[in-house]
């Protein structure tokens, strides 16, 4: 059709070019130089201007203090929208001390500082730090027994093209790194949920890339462990694990949100952490409190009281397969 023609009645011109023009429009191009010497330099100028940029792309108007809410929008609002087009609908959450390493490497940690210590016997600190690294190979069994959990978890959901629960851990190392790795291990996806701190850090590499996210507000991070929870699973651990751990306590405890199964690795080290019986008989918390968690010690021990909890509550999990 000829472009003469266009426009005149009952002829129908051609689809303008989405991305093109034949004929620029007139703030397509600055002001000419012959018309303004100095208006080039001026546009130039106005375009370095902060106020100039684009409000999602200025990371200092993004990093004000009366900007935090649209933040905590943000923060929420990524990994919901990315949760939900993977299809995860349910996890279970894998708490637990970044310390606690393989036990591989807690052995070669205690070897080293033997060493050292025998070089230098009178040294109290090698003496003391020493003694933390036994302590930690003794709990480094509990990598094992995460390690296996996740495993577990990820036989649920293998073959899957949506599986019925995936783990879910804080994205660092230790205990986390264990269950995220035992899913791993079986080929099935896991979730890490890593929190933006001063100082560098690294997701564990056994996090499915598309399922690893970084927050900025520790209370978002938290929100997304709690909305699609089935359980929570606290191994040894310290500030962290513990403010996941009472949180969710709290939670139930108030019927916030539905109960949920809470089980705490290790009998032995959460009853010397935490004196719960000593807050019973203190009246601060109900002997139902008490009643809102239980202890494990394997992973099939861990795994077997989620499932009977959940089918004794009526909404059964599935089974590995």
């Amino acid at each position: 059709m000829n472009n003469r023609h266009a426009g005149r009645s009952g002829s129908i011109p051609r689809p303008a070019p989405p991305h093109r023009r034949d004929e620029p429009l007139p703030w397509q191009q600055p002001k000419p130089v012959e018309e303004d010497p100095e208006a080039l330099d001026r546009v130039e100028a106005i375009r370095r201007s902060p106020s100039y940029r684009l409000a999602e792309q200025d990371m200092e108007f993004l990093g004000r203090g009366d900007v935090r809410g649209p933040r905590l929008q943000l923060d929420y609002l990524k990994p919901e929208l990315l949760l939900e087009h993977h299809g995860v609908a349910h996890t279970i959450v894998v708490f637990g001390s970044t310390r606690i390493k393989e036990p591989a490497a807690a052995r070669r940690d205690v070897e080293t500082l033997r060493r050292t210590l025998a070089a230098d016997p009178g040294d109290a600190e090698l003496a003391r730090r020493l003694a933390i690294a036994e302590r930690i190979l003794a709990k480094s069994h509990y990598y094992d027994v995460a390690r296996e959990f996740g495993r577990l978890v990820g036989l649920t959901g293998r073959i899957a093209e949506n599986p019925c629960v995936l783990v879910m851990t804080g994205g660092g190392p230790g205990m986390m790194e264990a269950a995220n790795r035992g899913a791993f291990d079986v080929g099935a996806k896991s979730i890490g949920l890593n929190i933006d701190l001063p100082h560098e850090q690294f997701p564990n590499p056994y996090i499915t890339p598309e399922l690893c996210f970084r927050f900025h507000y520790f209370a978002l991070r938290k929100l997304h462990f709690l909305l699609r929870a089935k359980a929570l699973v606290a191994f040894p651990g310290g500030f962290g694990t513990i403010d996941e751990l009472f949180e969710i306590l709290t939670l139930v405890q108030t019927r916030k949100i539905e109960p949920v199964p809470i089980v705490l690795v290790g009998e032995d080290y959460w009853r010397r952490a935490i004196n719960f019986d000593f807050l019973v008989d203190e009246g601060v918390i109900d002997r139902e409190d008490r009643q809102l968690f239980w202890f494990a010690e394997s992973a099939a021990e861990i795994w077997e009281g989620i499932l009977q909890w959940h089918e004794t509550a009526g909404q059964p999990l599935c089974r590995p397969g």
